[in-house]
């Protein structure tokens, strides 16, 4: 059985100046080749102009430059919306979101197929987990992204790391990615400009204080005690909340960044004035924001999202209590936009 060759965008600039190298190039064929991957977006050695065609064809013959194929794309009846599923070379699926707003360009991106933490009313926990991501899977999704904005005269300005799978719990190749994205010679997407999303692996987000890095970090929080947390997020049994605040409490500590938790109001489950209090009474005195969102309903869940009342509601009983709070804007509930929503449709169709 013949190897599969290794995906050109799992090599740091690092690696491509060792392989190149090795192949007895000089140096500066490292930037020409870099460049035209991520400042050009080529994704085919043959596009790079300015290289030799003998570097092309050692290019071509040692790597694989596309483990994404496009297999779905659905965009939301107001345009603003795209929701693409991607297949994998191993035949498991991935999703990533473009959400157009008036100023941004955002892009939701996925680091697992599947996910393994079964989150109960996440399309993509009710799926099971698959597999992690390569660092260049992760990578290939923005460069794909970026490339037909560019085409369009347009450009990604933010990375939501909120897509399917949890981040923390493939780190490394997480964090490789963020950093390749981050690069001053490749895409050079500022780390302020990416928010990575978890639910709160504590070890995970204390290594992410202690690297001190710009990336803005977002926890899924949805509950303020114990016992409700159980039920919706089963982590919880394992990083008890207050263990979890402790953790988010040295992040801020640490890095003196404002920290995120998002909420998913669940309609008579944690949308009350009740529950607005015991999550101020949480939070009191953490440098943080909370994101409250009506729930984007799956098919594996029967919780249904609150009304545009009682989110507002909420709303006004956090900052009555002095947390900052504001209300996100639900996108593409037409085409189920929903992390994981596309993929678990195509499952259970029997097209995966």
């Amino acid at each position: 059985m013949i190897a599969a060759k290794p995906l050109f965008f799992d090599y740091d600039l690092t690696d491509l100046e060792k392989l190149l190298v090795s192949w007895g190039e000089p140096g500066y064929r490292v930037d020409q080749v870099w460049r035209g991957m991520y400042r050009g977006l080529k994704v085919d050695p043959d596009r790079i102009s300015n290289i030799p065609k003998s570097l092309r064809i050692k290019l071509k013959d040692h790597f694989n430059f596309n483990n994404l194929s496009v297999e779905r794309t659905q965009n939301s009846a107001d345009g603003q919306t795209e929701k693409t599923l991607f297949r994998l070379p191993d035949n498991l699926a991935i999703e990533t979101v473009l959400m157009r707003y008036e100023k941004r360009r955002t892009l939701c991106i996925s680091t697992q197929s599947g996910c393994a933490l079964g989150c109960v009313f996440c399309a993509t926990g009710q799926m099971g987990f698959g597999r992690h991501l390569t660092s260049g899977e992760i990578v290939e999704q923005v460069v794909l992204f970026e490339r037909v904005l560019r085409e369009n005269n347009d450009s990604l300005t933010n990375i939501v790391v909120m897509g399917m799978g949890e981040p923390f719990h493939n780190y490394d190749h997480t964090m490789a990615a963020m950093d390749r994205l981050n690069h001053p010679k490749g895409l050079n997407i500022g780390a302020r400009r990416f928010t990575i999303s978890t639910v709160g692996l504590i070890p995970q987000i204390l290594r992410f204080a202690n690297e001190r890095r710009q990336i803005n970090l977002a926890i899924s929080l949805h509950a303020a005690e114990d016992k409700s947390r159980n039920s919706i997020l089963p982590i919880n049994k394992r990083y008890p909340l207050q263990d979890l605040m402790n953790a988010c409490r040295e992040y801020v500590n640490t890095t003196h960044r404002r920290i995120t938790f998002e909420w998913a109001l669940i309609l008579d489950v944690n949308d009350t004035l009740e529950q607005a209090n015991k999550l101020a009474e949480l939070l009191q005195g953490l440098l943080c924001h909370v994101n409250i969102i009506p729930l984007n309903p799956t098919n594996g869940y029967a919780g249904k999202a609150t009304t545009i009342q009682r989110a507002r509601s909420f709303q006004g009983e956090l900052v009555r209590k002095g947390i900052s709070c504001t209300i996100r804007v639900r996108r593409g509930i037409d085409i189920q936009a929903g992390c994981g929503q596309l993929a678990s449709e195509t499952l259970n169709s029997n097209e995966v």
